[in-house]
């Protein structure tokens, strides 16, 4: 999963908001025609521009202290923060590890969001996603997926997303296919080449993952992911040297991250005797960890 949160178009949020502020503004100045000159008037709403700086602010904040964002982010709704504030409120609920909350604020967002730009609530869909993996329910994770992609059909990264839902929630063939367009589009995508092997490990088609794997190695030798998956790829067809040697290189290249400790928990399993009696030539080993997605 890459587990970016932050990759949403915050000038389009903002301009959304704009829009909210201008039409508010111009009211505000209508009534000020049909008032005497000394009636009172409702106070001109926040400029663009301090709204602008508070959505950085937040979301900044939320990366480092994501409890003062959700605070800010609170606040800054109370004075009429809108759109850029509930994304803020969710990229810190993400942040305390409040997964299901943020999914469910995410997706309600994106209903929310009727005026903005089709490809804007893609993304929150998107984002959505991302928070029900995090969360462990695969099937909404898929059906938000899902949603984002028929609004931006070409997203490569939107697809890539729905691919690795896909993958989540069992739906292999489904996946693959996300993965193919992925890939024709951008033959050199290194992380689809991974995920697409993984997928088509799963389903048991080794010759095509060893093909995938290979140009992913190709394309990047240092690829702690494509290693990773190569090892399992390996181990499946009973070469356990080479397994254990990608997933001894993983560890060298991404020392605790969760590729290695993907791997280090296969060389446990691999230093068992049933997997290593499994292994030999005739049997099908079990199912080594699957390579982590970013």
């Amino acid at each position: 999963m890459r587990l970016d949160f932050y990759r949403l178009a915050g000038a389009g949020l903002l301009a959304c908001l704009g829009v909210a502020i201008a039409t508010a503004a111009d009211l505000a100045n209508a009534g000020q025609s049909a008032h005497p000159p000394n009636a009172a008037v409702a106070a001109p709403p926040p400029s663009a521009e301090v709204d602008a700086e508070t959505y950085d602010r937040c979301l900044t904040l939320a990366r480092s202290d994501p409890r003062a964002a959700l605070n800010l982010a609170a606040s800054w709704l109370k004075r009429g923060g809108a759109h850029p504030a509930d994304h803020c409120a969710a990229v810190a609920l993400i942040g305390l590890g409040k997964y299901r909350e943020a999914a469910g604020r995410l997706d309600a967002l994106a209903q929310m969001m009727t005026s903005a730009p089709t490809e804007l609530r893609a993304q929150v869909l998107d984002q959505a996603g991302q928070a029900w993996l995090l969360a462990g329910d695969t099937k909404r994770a898929f059906a938000a997926a899902k949603a984002a992609a028929a609004l931006a059909p070409d997203d490569i990264e939107i697809l890539i997303d729905r691919a690795e839902a896909a993958y989540a929630a069992g739906y292999l063939d489904s996946a693959v296919a996300d993965l193919d367009r992925v890939l024709k589009a951008d033959p050199n995508r290194v992380d689809a080449l991974v995920y697409r092997a993984s997928a088509n490990r799963a389903l048991d088609r080794l010759a095509r993952a060893q093909a995938d794997i290979d140009r992913a190695l190709s394309l990047d030798p240092r690829s702690a992911s494509a290693l990773l998956e190569r090892g399992n790829i390996r181990r499946l067809e009973g070469d356990l040297d080479g397994a254990r040697s990608d997933w001894q290189q993983v560890g060298a290249i991404a020392p605790g991250s969760p590729e290695d400790k993907a791997a280090r928990t296969n060389l446990e399993h691999l230093a068992t005797p049933a997997v290593s009696a499994a292994a030999r030539p005739g049997r099908r080993p079990p199912p080594p960890v699957a390579a982590p997605v970013k």
